[in-house]
């Protein structure tokens, strides 16, 4: 087995934060409800990172800040409207906000010089 981290982002809709995360390359996995008119539970999926969304109001708070490193920062930013980036120590970096409040900053590693 593969050791992942998946943080659980508390969503009002996950089907619609489906649709969200999908700008950023993430794909459903799997989805879990109890039953009918219960809340919806979804795993996302891009590459290896692994993110769950979860309908439930006591899994997880609005405004949780994710720190994702990807490969092409320029492609991730350029899917969501992004022309602005931070460079810092470890990497350059830009925040943004999906529909419900959590916060997802996104970089890539600094190249070690040297």
């Amino acid at each position: 087995m593969t050791e992942y981290l998946a943080p659980i982002m508390r969503v009002a809709d996950a089907n619609a934060a489906v649709a969200w995360y999908e700008q950023l390359g993430f794909v459903k996995e799997w989805e879990h409800r109890f039953e009918a008119g219960l809340p919806l539970y979804v795993c996302i999926a891009r590459g290896d990172l692994r993110m769950h969304l979860s309908e439930h109001t006591g899994d997880a708070r609005p405004g949780t800040l994710v720190y994702i490193y990807v490969e092409d920062i320029d492609a991730v930013a350029g899917a969501l409207g992004v022309t602005e980036f931070d460079d810092m120590p470890w990497g350059r970096d830009f925040e943004v906000v999906d529909p419900d409040g959590n916060r997802l900053r996104i970089g890539t590693a600094a190249v070690a010089t040297g």
